[in-house]
């Protein structure tokens, strides 16, 4: 819920003068309209805030991702992420107009998509984990994408193929510097980190902490008893969340570090409780 008592306007696309078809009786608007769905074209678009270069960035649309789009105006497009319901403004030439079905996304932290299929040619665009992709054929060790360009098919992998320890994913991200906002394998937060590793095991999650805290798995038992934690389990801080590695240890992007770090839980608790508090919850998937 918004601070105005309306639905959260993280994930509701609505303003005074203009709002998403489906909230037409749930909020006030002056005027309500169909979203039209356009794909990023770039290896990671900023969705910000505000409709201005310089504003607060919020989250990152991935390569190959959905933007349902509801206003076109002064060269920025404002919608809301099919993935995970974001809403904000995007950068319209970051988009393009006809969407492809994605077959296939990345699995590898970081892979390229070359002009021919050979790993010398240039210019090279970066891609990274859980882009997404269509592919239409293949050459070699090479895939070839339907937009133009191959890819090292070891590096992809089928839409709906998942891995069943997400923290084993985590772990692949380990030394990847700290970016408020970030949810690519150059720059993540903590939430986005969460939200990252879910996905390559199949597990839909929201963006941010306080979302990630009320909608994913099952809360441990107050009051919380850290002698019996598990590998996977999510522990909770306001405005914070890390993924136990095991019964002692955590990983979590953090501006202490600056990066994706593994270190000991009751390290991180002394610290975080300094400035934020203590855990409000653990929840186990």
């Amino acid at each position: 819920m918004s601070r105005d008592g309306g639905p959260d306007r993280r994930l509701n696309p609505y303003r005074e003068d203009l709002a998403a078809a489906h909230l037409r009786g749930e909020v006030k608007a002056d005027c309500f309209v169909e979203g039209t769905d356009r794909q990023v074209i770039v290896p990671v678009a900023p969705l910000l805030r505000r409709a201005q270069p310089d504003a607060p960035m919020d989250t990152q649309l991935l390569f190959g991702e959905i933007f349902r789009v509801y206003e076109e105006e002064g060269g920025w497009a404002w919608g809301q992420s099919v993935l995970d319901d974001y809403v904000g403004y995007v950068d319209a030439k970051q988009l393009g107009s006809r969407p492809y079905r994605a077959t296939h996304q990345v699995v590898a932290l970081r892979s390229f998509i070359y002009p021919k299929p050979d790993l010398k040619t240039r210019p090279a665009i970066p891609l990274g984990m859980n882009a997404k992709l269509r592919v239409t054929g293949a050459s070699g060790e090479y895939s070839e994408l339907e937009r133009g360009g191959w890819i090292f098919t070891a590096h992809i992998a089928p839409v709906g193929s998942h891995v069943r320890d997400y923290v084993a994913v985590a772990e692949e991200f380990l030394g990847v510097p700290y970016l408020w906002g970030g949810r690519d394998t150059m720059g993540m937060d903590c939430s986005g980190l969460v939200q990252l590793a879910l996905e390559r095991a199949g597990i839909t999650s929201l963006r941010d902490t306080d979302m990630q805290e009320a909608t994913l798995g099952e809360a441990l038992p107050e009051p919380l008893d850290f002698t019996t934690l598990k590998r996977g389990d999510l522990v909770f801080w306001k405005g914070h969340v890390g993924i136990m590695v095991d019964d002692q240890r955590l990983i979590h992007a953090n501006g202490h570090h600056m990066r994706v770090a593994i270190e000991r839980l009751d390290i991180a608790m002394t610290r975080i409780a300094r400035a934020s508090g203590h855990v409000t919850s653990i929840k186990r998937l």
